[in-house]
């Protein structure tokens, strides 16, 4: 009879439907594994998929692919541990004091650095995560993770390392903000928490390498792997056979240098260093080596894969490696290309392959997100600043807008000068302590920051400033004093 073939015809649809509605549902919660990856001093326009035409990254290009890609994210701050502060709590770095990289200079320390005779001395800052905070590692811990760290630390000195502050495994973060001992970029290291390898081992991939072996011991359990690359920060070094591609390259693609001028320093205005595209191309293919690990052990549709930079890439000092145009300055500056990061989100089942978000994000989102996505009681954890970005990841509504700021009382190593800012909707105001100077922007219409609107804007300035300043007093923020040794030449 017609009407039962009909019913069962409907059946079958309404079985496909809720089927198809399924496979596109985040997957379990209490289920999924994290991959964390964290590259140093990486440039916003340091990878092909955000338009880089020299380096070559296609690891990182098929993550973007196969997740979603933010054109506005942000890092807290223009320099790493601050950044990399809030990535582990969640919590703006003024609100910590964390403010500067682990080892600049300290009000009292300042007469002996090459900032002696600046018009202010820095504001005091804490040179530790405080035990007390709790990680992103801790929450995840707590719920039955397993948890593992590779790279770059610097957030602490012994006592304050990945162990003390919820990482089961250890492989190679330590107190110091770079590859500084040994051969540097090669075996031996000289880190005591990484074995050395063979000689003339590379650290990225090492690195990889370490990362692998946990995932392979822990696919059957639910895991945390933060893989935070020392890579590219300083010094600059990579394999020969990757020198000798880029410098070809080079020649071939008739790329000449070309600078400009970014305060005292000179800014470089295109990409064309063939060590520092060997040293991107080195990271891109130790993150290809970890997510290919993952399709062989079928662990893809279960893995959330995070990407992200601490900072802007290096542009005005320490051999001015990249050029981050169209964005301004970098690394040390509160310009956009000091703060604006690469970052992905890859999340099988849910976030739409290929995606784009233009909502503006920052760091202190990544510990309320992962805690929503293991779905982990939000009272596990602490009071956050930042917000989960659950509902862009898996498109079911909009963020308000809301307020971004920065706080940096300190010189940076790169050019910039003690200052804050805060970004609202398309505008950002940036405040220079010397002189209390501000300039504002529309970002939207002018991401490269050249026209101040400071001037033919008073109302806008006052309104930025106002939220500024309450945001400072709410953070109980620290500020720079007057250099008493000053003397102007």
């Amino acid at each position: 009879p017609m009407h039962i073939y009909f019913k069962l015809r409907v059946l079958i649809l309404i079985s496909i439907i809720f089927f198809l509605l399924c496979q596109r549902q985040p997957a379990a919660g209490d289920n999924l594994n994290f991959l964390f990856i964290l590259v140093d001093d990486l440039g916003w326009t340091d990878l092909g998929c955000y338009g880089s035409k020299f380096y070559e990254t296609p690891n990182c290009d098929r993550l973007a692919r196969e997740g979603m890609r933010f054109t506005q994210a942000y890092a807290a701050c223009p320099v790493c541990s601050p950044t990399r502060a809030s990535i582990m709590t969640g919590v703006y770095p003024a609100r910590l004091h964390t403010t500067d990289w682990f080892g600049a200079p300290q009000p009292e320390t300042a007469k002996d650095h090459w900032t002696r005779n600046k018009p202010m001395l820095p504001a005091p800052y804490e040179e530790k995560l405080p035990l007390e905070q709790i990680t992103i590692a801790e929450v995840l811990k707590s719920t039955g993770y397993k948890t593992f760290f590779a790279g770059k630390w610097h957030l602490g000195p012994e006592g304050f390392w990945p162990e003390n502050q919820g990482f089961d495994i250890n492989k190679g973060g330590w107190t110091a903000g770079g590859p500084w001992g040994g051969k540097n970029y090669f075996s031996p290291y000289g880190n005591p928490r990484l074995d050395n390898g063979p000689g003339g081992e590379h650290l990225p991939a090492r690195l990889a390498r370490e990362t692998i072996k946990f995932i392979e011991e822990n696919k059957e359990n639910k895991f945390f792997a933060y893989l935070s690359f020392y890579s590219v920060h300083t010094p600059l070094m990579t394999r020969n056979d990757l020198q000798e591609k880029y410098e070809r390259k080079r020649d071939e693609m008739h790329l000449i240098e070309k600078w400009g001028i970014e305060g005292d320093r000179k800014v470089r205005l295109v990409q064309n260093h063939a060590v520092y595209a060997g040293m991107v191309e080195a990271m891109d293919q130790a993150v290809g080596a970890v997510i290919n690990k993952l399709d062989d052990l079928k662990l893809n549709s279960k893995t959330v894969v995070i990407f992200m930079s601490d900072n802007g890439g290096l542009a005005t000092s320490e051999g001015h490696p990249t050029s981050n145009l169209p964005l301004r300055a970098g690394k040390g500056w509160l310009y956009e290309g000091g703060i604006r990061e690469p970052m992905i989100i890859r999340w099988p089942n849910t976030v739409i392959p290929g995606s784009i978000c233009n909502t503006p994000v920052m760091s202190i989102d990544f510990y309320p997100t992962i805690i929503d996505i293991a779905r982990v009681d939000r009272s596990k954890g602490q009071p956050v600043d930042g917000i989960s970005l659950i509902n862009l990841l898996t498109g079911e509504g909009k963020e308000k807008e809301r307020p971004f700021f920065w706080h940096y009382p300190h010189y940076g190593n790169q050019g910039g000068s003690p200052g804050a800012a805060i970004r609202y909707k398309d505008w950002k105001l940036i405040e220079f302590f010397e002189d209390n100077r501000v300039e504002l922007y529309n970002i939207k219409e002018d991401i490269g920051e050249t026209k101040d609107l400071s001037v033919a804007l008073p109302e806008k300035v006052n309104d930025l400033h106002k939220m500024l300043h309450e945001w400072q007093k709410d953070m109980n923020a620290r500020f720079p004093i007057p250099n008493p040794d000053y003397k102007s030449e």
